[in-house]
């Protein structure tokens, strides 16, 4: 009965806005953890900001080299549609880029701590950045807009590398 007691108290204590957090399984209380994005109350105390260190330009990076790390970074984004977008972007440019776009671009892509900035500001959804306001961003918007009305449901496969430049 005391156990009993005890179960039902723990399951009242662990229940929030009326989702069970913790229950009895088997005799024993298990936890299970819920999302609380859509809770009015919270105060995001929970969210752990994990700084980045800060975007440094490399002025002694062979352009081959920058050209092959953009191409990886354009790749490897962490969100699908940024890996889509910038990974044709890059495919269809960046062995047309000046140095000093390259640097621009190098920027965009890794300065910006959060890649759905990349995303809407290349879609016009968000305004830009004065700061990022410049004729590489100006491309990829252009690129964005997908005016050929192309099929872009996955990355390039990565055979055109070893392609002769046209």
């Amino acid at each position: 009965m005391l156990r009993a007691m005890a179960v039902a108290r723990v399951t009242q204590l662990c229940s929030l806005s009326g989702r069970v957090l913790c229950r009895p399984v088997l005799g024993h209380v298990s936890v299970q953890c819920g999302y609380r994005g859509d809770s009015p109350t919270d105060s995001g105390k929970d969210i752990l900001e994990i700084p980045l260190p800060p975007w440094q330009e490399r002025p002694d990076e062979p352009l081959e080299t920058k050209r092959a790390r953009l191409l990886y970074e354009s790749r490897k984004r962490g969100m699908l549609e940024n890996c889509i977008l910038l990974s044709l972007f890059a495919k269809e440019n960046l062995n047309r880029m000046s140095e000093r776009q390259l640097n621009l671009y190098d920027r965009l892509i890794n300065e910006p701590s959060n890649d759905w900035d990349i995303y809407y500001w290349a879609i016009e959804a968000k305004p830009t950045p004065a700061v990022f306001e410049n004729d590489v961003m100006a491309m990829l918007k252009e690129f964005a807009k997908n005016k050929n009305r192309e099929q872009r449901l996955r990355q390039p496969d990565l055979e055109y590398l070893f392609e002769s430049p046209r």
